[in-house]
């Protein structure tokens, strides 16, 4: 569901608190999927772009790696 909600609620905070958007990069973020899963996105000029789908664990491996773009 919140990958659903996710392009009506971005960049209007108080709204999206609730699905767990969280700052990663220069315009890159997380937000939760589920209790496991959280998934990153990119906010593009003209769309917001998932770039990856994983846990915890595995997003900050994908951090570190540089290879989300």
């Amino acid at each position: 569901m919140a990958l659903c909600e996710l392009p009506e609620t971005f960049g209007r905070p108080h709204v999206h608190s609730g699905l767990g958007i969280r700052k990663l990069g220069d315009k890159i973020f997380e937000c939760r999927a589920n209790v496991s899963l959280r998934f990153v996105f990119q906010d593009r000029p003209a769309e917001l772009f998932v770039s990856f789908l994983g846990n915890h664990d595995e997003v900050k491996a994908l951090l570190r790696s540089h290879n989300y773009r």
